[in-house]
């Protein structure tokens, strides 16, 4: 007897895009580093990164009283400025009456933490697993097991690294949809090339696309 759906749901380049919290990272550096500079500084380290250069490394060279690690330490815990689009509010209100909702997400947990807070959504989920704070990373089954609680016999897990997200909850028989990075701007580039297990069994343009699926 199914309880009800469940709709789990990854973070970073799925809800929003993560582009926007490494621009608020920057520019969270570049305002403590030279503060008389911090538009320029900002610039710099964004056409780094688009060059493909390690950005940390040579900005800690040009400021000798910011070591790589100090840098690293204002990037992951600096409050990020991002938002949530329209779009995916009104897909998580809509999910919520339909089950349970849930996220999964790799990182810090204060780094994600925040920006869960920033993005005001903490709320819309009834179980909440950030890798750090159980010692596991994707794809370990340990962390999609978690949502087993729910006792449901419909799940959904709506992410979009293809090298990590879906190969697990594939194996554990969950309905597993990509959201498509159509602008060719997420962090991690998606790889449709990889063997089937790896693979989603549905692909979406947008998040509120969920709704014709389920």
């Amino acid at each position: 007897m199914i309880n009800s759906y469940v709709f789990v749901f990854d973070l970073d380049d799925t809800l929003y895009k993560e582009i926007d919290f490494l621009k608020s990272g920057y520019r969270s550096i570049a305002s403590l580093v030279d503060k008389n500079h911090s538009w320029l500084l900002y610039q710099r380290m964004l056409n780094l990164y688009y060059e493909g250069e390690n950005v940390f490394d040579i900005i800690s060279k040009s400021y000798k009283n910011f070591p790589v690690d100090s840098l690293l330490n204002i990037y992951r815990n600096h409050f990020p400025d991002i938002q949530l689009e329209k779009d995916v509010l009104e897909t998580l209100q809509f999910l919520k009456k339909k089950g349970k909702t849930g996220l999964v997400t790799d990182g810090r947990s204060l780094t994600q933490r925040n920006k869960l807070q920033a993005l005001g959504i903490e709320d819309y989920f009834d179980k909440i697993v950030i890798s750090e704070e159980t010692g596991y990373a994707k794809p370990d089954i340990r962390l999609f097991q978690q949502f087993h609680e729910f006792k449901s016999d419909i799940y959904y897990y709506i992410a979009n690294d293809t090298s990590k997200d879906f190969i697990t909850p594939n194996q554990l028989g969950w309905t597993t949809v990509c959201l498509l990075d159509s602008k060719k701007n997420n962090i991690i580039e998606q790889n449709f090339t990889l063997k089937k297990e790896y693979l989603p069994l549905k692909k979406i343009k947008k998040i509120s696309e969920i709704k014709k699926i389920i």
